[in-house]
């Protein structure tokens, strides 16, 4: 019988945190190595965090950037455990220094662990490969709880990325965050991006192709955290022994990566 993989949970009392810990409970294909928190932090069953990463095959974290990051860089100087990273609003330096640390241990890190949410991804990327630019604008929604601090949300930027990459374009080059004022018309092959927060919206998006004559709208709702859970689990699972790398949910579940 194989043995369960051990796992860690970063940032143990936060609301991701208590959600990955109650569904790895119930998996007899996980076993909660342990629980642990910012330095400073207490609370039942928290562990240090040396002690915590000495115990496991496998941690997640849905924290924040900069503690992600140097979560990761952490992971990496002692040879391990394998990270799965679900925090989302990177900087360009936070996202080098998760490189750096990909390169001695596995990583995986996705702005969305949701099977919906990657299956979502492949068809705004076809949709959008196949809707001319000159006729098809791109706009994507998104809505939120009001405790989030970044926007627009990591899967937002995934499902624009996406839409980028059916048209072969750069999303930095093509994105436009917000609008306000008089903004003139709107430029061909824009992908717009609309933000909304409030009470407690675990998770909106959808992606909008609009033409004069039609509307094509390819959405997801998320019920509840257990789905994101569930997912990050599933990442887990599959980085726990894998060679170091920077791996995403794509890879997880074994879609085929764009060209």
């Amino acid at each position: 019988m194989t043995e369960p993989l051990r796992i860690a949970i970063a940032g143990a009392n936060g609301r991701m945190g208590r959600a990955v810990a109650a569904v790895a409970e119930a998996d007899p294909a996980v076993a909660l190595a342990a629980r642990f928190e910012r330095e400073g932090v207490a609370g039942e069953g928290i562990v240090p965090r040396a002690q915590a990463l000495a115990a496991a095959q496998a941690a997640i974290d849905f924290t924040a950037p900069a503690a992600s990051a140097e979560l990761a860089a952490a992971c990496a100087a002692r040879g391990g455990p394998a990270l799965v990273i679900g925090s989302t609003g990177f900087s360009d330096e936070e996202l080098r220094q998760i490189d750096e640390a990909a390169c001695r241990i596995a990583i995986v890190r996705a702005g969305n662990f949701s099977l919906g949410v990657n299956m979502l991804m492949g068809l705004v990327r076809q949709a959008a490969a196949a809707l001319p630019a000159a006729d098809w604008d791109i706009e994507v929604f998104e809505a939120h709880h009001r405790r989030k601090v970044d926007a627009p949300s990591g899967t937002a930027l995934m499902l624009g990325e996406a839409a980028a990459q059916g048209r072969g374009v750069r999303l930095s080059e093509a994105a436009r965050r917000a609008r306000d004022g008089l903004t003139g018309p709107r430029p061909d092959g824009e992908i717009g991006f609309a933000v909304a927060r409030g009470g407690g919206i675990v998770g909106e998006h959808a992606v909008t192709f609009a033409a004069e004559d039609e509307i094509l709208t390819l959405s997801h709702s998320a019920r509840d955290r257990t789905l994101f859970a569930r997912g990050a689990l599933a990442a887990a699972k599959w980085v726990a022994g894998r060679p170091p790398g920077h791996y995403d949910m794509q890879d997880v579940l074994g879609f085929p990566k764009a060209t």
